[in-house]
């Protein structure tokens, strides 16, 4: 569910739609009018109005007795990720690097403690893990997520790892906390993280930062391998160089496009 606020400016209606649309997941894609109201923890007859609502905007659509988002729910998050402005500058050195490499890149970036993916250029791959824009996973999982962890203050990482993953799977029990401070300081110092086989079998990757214009990392590039396919040695030795590369092209690029001109046109005073 939406976090609840407390300021007299907070619109509970709004909360409870977000938690509607919330609600429905990869294992969760239509439910009932039942279904729904427990889900996102409102009365039936709430769940419905808002439903409803969201169903006259396009956003859901009904069937059978069964709603289920419509593709319009993607408009959301790629408007963030559409003026974030990344996509547009990444784009070209993504499809650069899979085309170098063979293999699947993705970019990220922190949301609590999980790495949402906001980038992603692949290859007909068998990876036990579908990842498209929008996809969640826990950060101390991922390569990506590595990266971004060990970019934040000591204060914030605490904070940070101590909230609930939302991606649904089930938290990785190969490592202690302590192990994973220490393997986050090793990160920070060297600049890039790898994960192998920590969030699925078969699945190996490393990733380094994508930093703004003012050197804060902001986001998270990886190159992913089957390890069946390709070794550790391998993915570090011939991807890891070309990552890091691409990333300092995106960084630059990105930190160019940050600081473009850019007027905003008062219309009404135009028009007049």
């Amino acid at each position: 569910m939406a976090g609840r606020g407390e300021g007299p400016d907070f619109v509970e209606a709004l909360a409870r739609g977000l938690d509607v649309l919330t609600s429905f997941g990869a294992d969760r894609p239509a439910m009932s009018l039942s279904e729904v109201a427990a889900a996102a923890g409102l009365a039936r007859p709430t769940a419905r109005r808002l439903l409803l609502t969201l169903e006259e905007l396009g956003y859901v659509r009904s069937a059978g007795g069964t709603f289920s988002l419509t593709p319009k729910v993607l408009s959301l998050g790629m408007a963030y990720v559409g003026a974030l402005g990344l996509w547009d500058v990444a784009r070209p050195h993504l499809e650069a690097l899979v085309a170098r490499t063979g293999e699947s890149s993705s970019m990220a970036q922190l949301d609590g403690s999980d790495i949402v993916y906001v980038a992603r250029v692949s290859v007909p791959k068998l990876i036990t893990l579908r990842v498209e824009i929008g996809t969640r996973f826990p950060a101390a999982q991922t390569s990506q997520g590595k990266v971004l962890l060990a970019a934040l203050p000591a204060g914030e990482l605490d904070a940070v790892l101590a909230q609930p993953s939302r991606s649904g799977l089930p938290p990785y029990i190969g490592r202690s906390p302590e192990q994973l401070r220490e393997e986050l300081t090793e990160v920070r110092a060297r600049g890039w993280a790898l994960a192998d086989e920590e969030l699925a079998p078969g699945v190996r990757s490393v990733a380094v930062p994508v930093r703004d214009g003012h050197g804060a990392v902001r986001a998270a590039m990886n190159v992913t391998v089957h390890a069946a396919e390709t070794s550790t040695e391998r993915l570090l030795g011939e991807h890891l160089p070309a990552l890091l590369r691409t990333a300092g092209e995106v960084s630059a690029d990105w930190a160019r496009w940050q600081s473009r001109p850019h007027v905003e046109v008062d219309r009404s005073r135009s028009a007049g």
